[in-house]
Parts: C-alpha cells; sequence; structure tokens
C-alpha cells in the first residue's frame, strides 16, 4: 500500500483545494490530510478570522478524498508524521517548489500543479469586507492596538478618539492611516465597531452608546464594576445584535485555552484548588490612574479579572462565598488576596501595585497539577505534575508580542461569522467578574490587613 501525506490551511475550501487533494490521493492507495492548527496557522504572518480549525477539517473531509485527518500544531511535525505513518509520498502545491526537498530523506516529494485564477486570499478578498473599528481612548494600552491589529485579517483601523485631543494627534502621527477625531459623533459616523481603553468608570457610557448606534464593542477589562450594568450591556447587545466582548488578552491565548481543555478534560483529575498571582510595582509614581481612588484605581479593578479567569473558567461562576484581604494606601488597594470557596474546591489569588508575588499558577487536582510559570497570563509554557515524576509532561507556546492579536481575532471573527458571543470569555463570566468587583467595591467580607 502507498500511503501519500499532504498539508494546508483549507481556509475558505475551493476548487483549488479539491483539486490538489484529488491529484495527491492519485498518488497511492491511502491519504493523509494535515490540517493546520488555529495557533499554527499565525505563521503565515496573519491570524484567520473566517474558518476555525474545526470547520477546515469537516470540509476536508467533506470532500471524500482523506483516509485520515490530522492536525498540524508545530514545527517539525512534517518528519514526525512521516515517520509515524509510514508514509512513501510527501505532497504539496507547485508554490512551494523547492521548500520541502529536505523531506526527500523520509519519502519521495511531489509538487502538484496548482489550480490557477483561484485562492483562499483572493476568495477572502472578494468576501470580506475589512471592520473599520474606531478606537475611543488613546492611552497605553490603545498605542498597541494598530499594530496589533496590522496582523489580523479582515479589520481596519480608521479613526481614533480620546477626550485629550492631543493623545489622539500622537496616536495618529505614529499610525497615519488613523484619522484622528475631535468628537465621539464623528468616530461613530465612521465605524462598524469599536475598541474602549478609556479609565474604567467611563466603560459603562460608552458601551451603551455605541451599541444604541448598533456599533460592535471590545472593551477593555474590567468591562464594568456592577452586576446590573453588566447584564443591562449584554442585554442591549443581544437586542441590537451586536458582539460585546471584553479584552481579556488571556482568555484569547491558544496556550492558555489549551490548557484550559486539557484539565478540563481531566488530566489532573478533579479540581479543587486554583491559585492565581498577579501583581506590578509602579509605587513609583503615584500620580498614575492606578493610584487614584476617584478613578477606580486599585490592583484588584486593575489586575482582579486576570487571576479570576482561571478560577470561573474551571470551577464555574457558581461560587458559596468570597473574602478579601487588602492592603490600603489613600484609598487604594495596593495588595488584594481574595479567597473563593465553591462546593468543591477553594481557590485563591493575590493581586498587587505595591507588593511583588511570584506571578504564578497553579491549579491542583486529585490526580496532580498544573504549573504555569510567571508571567501565567502571558501563557507560552505549561507542566503538568504527578506523582509519578515520569509522567510529568511540558508544553511549549509561543506567545506574539503584546498579545492583543488573539483578542482582536476572536473579536473579528465573531462579527464576520455572526457569532455574537465567545466561549472564550462567556457572557456568564463577565458578569461574575462585574459581581465580583461590586463585592470588592460594597466591601462585603472584606478586611484591611
Amino acid at each position: 500500500m502507498t500511503t501519500v501525506i499532504t498539508y494546508g490551511t483549507y481556509d475558505l475550501l475551493h476548487q483549488g483545494h479539491i483539486n490538489l487533494l484529488r491529484r495527491a490521493k492519485e498518488l497511492g492507495d491511502y491519504l493523509i490530510v494535515g490540517v493546520t492548527s488555529d495557533t499554527f496557522d499565525k505563521g503565515r504572518g496573519k491570524l484567520n478570522v473566517r474558518n476555525n480549525v474545526l470547520e477546515r477539517i469537516e470540509a476536508v473531509k467533506a470532500t471524500g478524498y482523506a483516509d485520515k485527518v490530522i492536525i498540524e500544531d508545530y514545527v517539525g511535525q512534517k518528519i514526525d508524521d512521516i515517520q509515524k505513518y509510514n508514509v512513501d509520498i510527501f505532497a504539496i502545491g507547485s508554490d512551494w517548489i523547492g521548500k520541502f526537498d529536505y523531506l526527500n530523506e523520509f519519502c519521495k516529494v511531489v509538487y502538484l500543479p496548482r489550480t490557477e485564477g483561484i485562492s483562499s486570499t483572493m476568495l477572502r478578498a472578494e468576501t470580506t469586507q475589512d471592520v473599520n473599528v474606531g478606537i475611543i481612548g488613546c492611552g497605553r494600552v490603545a498605542n498597541r492596538f494598530p499594530n496589533e491589529a496590522s496582523i489580523v485579517n479582515g479589520i481596519k483601523i480608521s479613526v481614533a478618539y480620546d477626550i485629550d485631543y492631543d493623545k489622539t494627534l500622537q496616536l495618529a502621527e505614529k499610525h497615519q492611516d488613523i484619522k484622528p477625531c475631535k468628537n465621539i459623533e464623528e468616530l461613530f459616523g465612521n465605524v462598524d465597531a469599536v475598541y474602549i481603553a478609556t479609565p474604567h468608570l467611563t466603560h459603562y457610557e460608552y458601551i451603551k452608546e455605541a451599541l444604541n448606534r448598533k456599533k460592535h464593542v471590545l472593551v477593555e477589562t474590567p468591562m464594568v464594576l456592577k452586576v446590573d450594568r453588566a447584564k443591562e450591556i449584554f442585554s442591549l447587545a443581544e437586542k441590537q445584535k451586536c458582539v460585546l466582548m471584553e479584552a481579556n488578552k488571556t482568555a484569547y491565548c491558544p496556550a492558555f485555552n489549551h490548557l484550559m481543555v486539557m484539565i478540563k478534560s481531566g488530566v489532573i483529575g478533579q479540581v479543587v484548588d486554583v491559585e492565581a498571582s498577579l501583581s506590578k510595582l509602579w509605587d513609583d509614581n503615584m500620580s498614575l490612574r492606578e493610584f487614584d481612588s476617584a478613578q477606580a484605581g486599585g490592583s484588584f479593578y486593575e489586575l482582579g479579572s486576570y487571576p479570576l479567569l482561571p478560577i470561573l473558567r474551571l470551577c464555574g461562576t457558581d461560587y458559596e462565598n468570597i473574602n478579601f484581604y487588602s492592603q490600603m494606601k489613600d484609598g487604594v488597594d495596593m495588595y488584594t488576596k481574595g479567597v473563593l470557596r465553591f462546593k468543591n474546591a477553594v481557590c485563591s489569588f493575590k493581586v498587587g501595585l505595591g507588593v511583588k508575588t511570584e506571578g504564578n499558577l497553579v491549579i491542583s487536582g486529585t490526580k496532580g497539577y498544573a504549573y504555569v510559570p510567571a508571567p501565567w497570563w502571558k501563557t507560552d509554557y505549561f507542566e503538568l505534575r504527578y506523582e509519578d515524576q515520569n509522567k510529568n509532561k511540558k508544553f511549549f507556546y509561543q506567545w506574539d508580542d503584546a498579545g492583543l492579536r488573539y483578542e482582536i481575532q476572536e473579536f473579528i471573527s465573531c462579527i464576520i461569522n455572526n457569532r455574537f458571543i465567545t466561549s472564550k470569555l462567556s457572557k456568564k463570566e463577565s458578569v461574575t467578574m462585574a459581581d465580583i468587583m461590586q463585592r470588592f467595591t460594597d466591601r462585603k467580607n472584606f478586611m484591611s490587613i
């Protein structure tokens, strides 16, 4: 039996893909098709926002040519797969001529003719109109947004606005394709969606205004600090048929999501404890907004949504109790530790702007535990550890630059594909985070240390 293997992204599967699969199948008796994972596919230089890996796998299966479909997830996997499956022929499109000659050491390499006049890039250009996005708030985080967005297909940053027009001009000078707006009306008149990166207490009004104008919204975390407001704006988004997403970059990180899926699949047994910490030493500049009590400053409002994320994702949103322990200075918490009790687990988090912690994530289970070293919120490496150390496993990934590209990719994908919810940070999780923020504001179960 002659075994053939080929690889591709197969985004927007078209006749050219089908022709290549047919030609590859004709080379032998058994065809294995490797479909690039969403994470690995970013090596093309752009993040896909059309078909996810499961949709692409189903499309390949539907052609009827693939005897087996596998996922390509890492550099060097082709050699491993050729040896693993005793492959006789590696087949790939002729636009790659010479690129895979090194595989001749392991099997025969065949470059197949491609179908002229059709490609995924061409179809994407014909069927996708860029989502025009405006930036509201031109501070530190927003200045990273245009460069990160340039990596993602289907988005155009067209305008920006800040109540401080000088900040708007500064951002526009760095990114000349972005038009500075002198007022919010001008911005809303030129966009399909907005990215809100203003101070916490202004989020609610900007979100409401955007949704009332039927604009999709990506808003920096924390989305809002009151549970009733969170419920209100999600209901409004549903009514207006708009995407509303909280821009918690860790939630959309490929490695973090892989870890969450593995934990939920039972690799460490039942989760009984999650410990997460995050801190920054900014106390040399107390003039920053983060230290102003009038602007919802403090470590918990600023950082709390990140450690709450793995806790709520793994233990659910139905916590039974929460206690806060904070070190206060001039009305803001420089350090806060929280303890959440669930039916079958007890979890804790630590955040600090004036206290330095290790910044790791430990998830304890009945069979083993997961360890993510600092900075865990930029997950690029984690370990699964067991009583028998021979069973320990290490996992390595890539975290690119600021990491905003992952949330942007999900946001644009939801808009283009008319998906009004995302499983990576659910409505219920965002509402629960707002509920916990409000409990902290109301000083419920709170102790100053």
